[in-house]
């Protein structure tokens, strides 16, 4: 088990980020709803999907650093995914508004 402030700063910075993602999710789910439901659909599942999957893997690390004596590193699959996630909601939501 991990002591001191490192798991809780590390969840916390998880949880920032799922939120933005969720914001960024809110803000344009309500765009494609005053547009018609067109193009700007596809990028707010995608920012939802973001947010969920950033808490879900946020929470898991923050559990792991708590309550493991030695926890594993992060896996490059997560991280790899996190970062697919986040980086695919970006360029879709910037060909949407630019389209």
């Amino acid at each position: 088990m991990i002591e001191g402030l490192q798991p809780e700063r590390t969840g916390l910075a998880w949880q920032r980020t799922a939120l933005a993602a969720a914001a960024a999710a809110l803000i344009l789910l309500h765009s494609a709803a005053r547009s018609g439901w067109g193009a700007l659909t596809v990028p707010a599942a995608l920012a939802g999907v973001s947010a969920v999957a950033l808490a879900l893997v946020g929470g898991r690390r923050e559990r792991l650093l708590r309550h493991e004596d030695r926890p594993p590193p992060p896996r490059p699959a997560a991280v790899a995914a996190s970062a697919v996630l986040v980086t695919a909601t970006a360029a879709a939501a910037v060909t949407a508004i630019v389209w």
